[in-house]
């Protein structure tokens, strides 16, 4: 009920959120950019999903936690692309009050979950390569299950206690959102109550999920560095360092964009400049990752060509009864 009040006490109902950029002369060209990055993270996560489904050499812990992570992407950059999309050539880019704390709990959310999902995935690099023997005890389906289930719940559950610590403080105006979504440094801004303690409840959130979860990923890797040096062979090195590239790359653009937006002292801020950084993170790197996994992946590539000559196959032998000799080289 207390909640229910605070958000009802708001005077500002509907906020505005400002372009990308003040320059209307670039607005066709950051529209066709913007859409081109959001249909090929859109493309890219729907064929990784649905080849690791399709392909049962894919039916692995690595490839199921690939697959939760293209879904992750895909609605993470889902809750911000299209109302940026769709707001390029409105003269005013509002969006209500209650709409405004949906996009942050979901994006929020969305990006938490794949902070703990990450984890994950360093601990099964982990296993792999310290425990090959014991991989597939350890890594069983009821574990990964688990694993996914519980990086959703700390994901949405971290994101509720910010949404809900940020969107009780008192908003009178003015309402107008330097930012192209509602994200937690400009909504901050625009509070007409003392925001002390919800910055310092943000923050603690922060510290929490993102030091667990660098926590793990330190430990997982020190486990990994020192299998990978009591490996003999320069062959051996090479495959197990390439098992854990992409992983690794992956971990580095999330946590690091995410380290310098959120753990900054406010004083540090320029609204203008975090905007360069939020398209990173929540349009560039959703793309990015699936093809950081496959350009690497040989599984992968070989799981594509089967699907790609399939079709080819069926396309030659609808357009003729003669055998069609369409393979691959």
């Amino acid at each position: 009920m207390a909640t229910s009040k605070a958000w009802n006490s708001s005077a500002v109902t509907v906020f505005i959120l400002l372009e990308f950029a003040d320059h209307p002369e670039l607005r066709a060209f950051l529209f066709a950019t913007f859409l081109g990055i959001y249909l090929v993270t859109l493309a890219w996560n729907l064929v990784l999903i649905f080849l690791i489904r399709g392909d049962t050499h894919l039916h692995t812990p690595m490839y199921f936690f690939l697959s939760n992570l293209s879904f992750i992407d895909l609605c993470y950059s889902s809750t911000v692309a299209p109302k940026m999309l769709a707001d390029f050539f409105q003269e005013q880019k509002t969006i209500s009050f209650s709409g405004c704390a949906a996009q942050f709990f979901f994006f929020v959310g969305m990006g938490l979950t794949e902070c703990f999902l990450l984890t994950a995935m360093a601990y099964d690099r982990y296993a792999a390569i310290s425990r090959p023997l014991l991989y597939g005890t350890i890594m069983s389906q009821s574990l990964c299950r688990r694993l996914v289930a519980g990086a959703y719940v700390g994901g949405f559950l971290s994101s509720l206690i910010q949404a809900s610590s940020l969107f009780t403080l008192h908003f009178c105006g003015p309402n107008v959102i330097n930012h192209f979504f509602c994200d937690l440094p400009p909504i901050l801004a625009l509070a007409c109550s003392d925001t002390f303690l919800s910055q310092v409840l943000n923050c603690l959130v922060v510290v929490a999920t993102g030091g667990a979860s660098f926590l793990v990923l330190l430990v997982s890797y020190s486990h990994i560095a020192a299998a990978v040096l009591k490996i003999c062979s320069a062959e051996g090195k090479l495959k197990a360092f390439n098992t854990c590239a992409s992983h690794l790359t992956v971990v580095t653009l999330l946590f690091g964009s995410a380290l310098f937006m959120y753990l900054r002292p406010s004083s540090s801020y320029s609204l203008s400049r975090d905007k360069v950084v939020s398209v990173f993170y929540s349009l560039v790197i959703p793309m990015l990752n699936p093809l950081i996994y496959s350009l690497r992946n040989k599984e992968i590539k070989d799981a594509l060509w089967k699907v790609t000559e399939k079709r080819v196959l069926r396309e030659c032998q609808g357009r003729s009864t003669s055998p069609c000799c369409c393979r691959r080289p």
